[in-house]
């Protein structure tokens, strides 16, 4: 598999609060990456310093063999990676038709493609962003994502306080964005067992440092160290699905 990510012993943070401490890994072309952690650990911090939202105090980061490590954000975009940030950044004075249309870029994912995959912002397409559910601006952040036709893309807690049924609809949309079209991505996801049943590898990050990789499926079978570094247990999670009304995946 050819190497689309590479981050070697990146340290990063904010200010002068060092975050990550020597961190690498690598993502590759086509690859899902599971990017697990309690609250706190660094996930954020990892998704920033690779749009470049944070301060670098050493380490390289290379998409597609170029290092991007001193680029400002925007370039990073350019050089094709995309971001659905916990914020969703959406346009909120912009209908989701212009939402899409004012970041579009050539390539597969177009506007109509992203409508046949989200019939609800289908619906809503001359609807201002202001106007839409948390969970349909969530959909919109992710399209407008799509519509970029990054090379990789980035997702900050995609399914974070969506009802139910939106978040079956997101993580439908994200099994075929990863498995079905094969693009690149990395997601950061507090309900681990939902986002490893998708996804190819997983990281858990623990204080800033790296202390799990390995197959995803391999990691959601793995009770002792889910427990360990997740606090996620066969129970608990049975018991959140089924008072949450999500069934666990299979």
């Amino acid at each position: 598999m050819t190497e689309l990510l590479s981050i070697e012993n990146l340290r990063a943070g904010y200010g002068e609060a060092t975050v990550l401490s020597d961190v690498s890994l690598s993502v590759g072309e086509g690859e899902s990456l599971a990017l697990l952690g309690r609250n706190g650990m660094g996930k954020t911090t990892l998704l920033g310093s690779i749009i470049g939202v944070t301060r670098r105090w050493g380490g390289t980061i290379r998409l597609g063999g170029r290092d991007i490590s001193t680029l400002r954000p925007f370039e990073r975009a350019h050089a094709g990676i995309g971001w659905v940030p916990q914020e969703r950044n959406i346009f909120r004075s912009l209908t989701v038709e212009e939402n899409l249309t004012a970041v579009s870029r050539p390539g597969p994912w177009t506007p109509a493609k992203v409508y046949e995959m989200f019939p609800r912002l289908a619906q809503r397409r001359q609807n201002l962003g202001n106007r839409l559910s948390g969970g349909e601006q969530q959909m919109l952040a992710v399209a407008r994502a799509l519509v970029l036709n990054p090379r990789l893309m980035l997702l900050d807690e995609p399914l974070e306080g969506l009802a139910p049924i939106i978040v079956q609809e997101l993580l439908a949309a994200l099994a075929r964005i990863v498995r079905e079209e094969g693009l690149t991505a990395i997601i950061v996801e507090q309900n681990a067992r939902k986002i490893l049943a998708m996804t190819d590898r997983a990281v858990i990050l623990e204080r800033g440092n790296i202390v799990y990789q390995g197959d995803s499926q391999t990691l959601r079978a793995d009770r002792e160290i889910l427990g360990t570094y997740l606090g996620v247990t066969a129970g608990a999670g049975a018991r959140r699905g089924a008072n949450s009304g999500i069934p666990e995946p299979t």
